[in-house]
This record gives structure tokens, sequence and C-alpha cells, in this order.
């Protein structure tokens, strides 16, 4: 069985509807951005659709936390590249950062970080994932990416001198 892809990417237009008077990606928008990305790769790289998962064991994961960083304007009409990646889990929980790039992935524009949890449908308790879930989740986990709870400003800098140096190469 070959191996899963754990980080990946699609691109994606700067719609006119989205952005401000300046003509940048409006603040809010970019979550809607990087979660319909999530979305996409989920069901396309690891055959998750997560409204079917939903319906079908009652449960899904729910958003606790976002920590975004919004380092250069992705402008009206451009082409974006997005990545996610799941950085951190346990038995009812799980972290994944997304990076907008410019369409080159040359540049950092945004980097968030989802903190998720589990839950019951509809109760909302918190429930611990199968075990066939954990597995997959193990797969795509991206264990060179150190997951520290405090630690996004570094990781926003990481990133950003990773790039800096891969532009210099």
């Amino acid at each position: 069985m070959p191996a899963l892809i754990q980080t990946p990417e699609t691109t994606h237009r700067v719609h006119f509807q989205d952005c401000d008077m300046l003509g940048h990606l409006n603040n809010a928008r970019y979550l809607d951005y990087f979660l319909n990305a999530r979305e996409d790769h989920t069901t396309a790289h690891y055959a998750l659709n997560l409204g079917e998962l939903a319906r079908e064991q009652r449960a899904a994961w729910v958003i606790t936390k976002h920590h975004l960083s919004y380092l250069k304007p992705a402008r009206q009409g451009v082409l974006v590249r997005i990545l996610s990646q799941l950085i951190h889990f346990d038995n009812s929980n799980l972290v994944l950062e997304m990076q907008m790039r410019n369409e080159a992935g040359t540049h950092l524009l945004a980097l968030l970080w989802s903190e998720m949890t589990y839950v019951s449908v509809p109760a909302g308790a918190r429930l611990d994932h199968s075990e066939a879930m954990m597995e997959l989740l193990d797969q795509v986990d991206v264990e060179e990416v150190g997951y520290d709870p405090d630690g996004f400003d570094e990781r926003v800098k990481q990133v950003r001198q990773e790039l800096k140096r891969q532009r210099e190469a």
C-alpha cells in the first residue's frame, strides 16, 4: 500500500467578492479558504467525506481554537497555494497546520493552526477516535513539525526561514 500524502496542496484563485476595499483577501475569508482546502484534501487524498462521516458516526471534529498569522496580502485575482497537514493528535484532539503561499510556493502569505476536538453529535460530548481513525491519523501525522501549544510564533518564523533558504538556493 503506497504511503499517504502527508501535506496535500491545492491552488485557489482569490475572488473579487472575497476581498476588502484594498483588493486584499478579507481577513475572515482566510478561514474559509483554509477550511475548504482541507476538506478538498481529506476527500481527495484520504477518502474522508467529513459530512458523511459525521452522519454515519454521529460525531465530528469541532474547532476549539485558531492561531492565524497574516504575513503578506493575498490579492484579488491571484492564485494562492494552500497546504494542509496534521501536526499533532491524541485520542480525541488534533491540530492542523495550514499554509497559504503565493502560487509558486516561495512566499508564505498566512499560516493557521486549527485545534479540534472530536465530539458526539448532537450532544457535543468529547469522544475518543476509533482505532481505524487513530491508524489513519498516525499515517498522515507530520512528525517533523514539532508541536508546542505555545510555539505558534516560532513556527511561523521557522517556515519563513525555510522558504527564504529555498529561494536563495
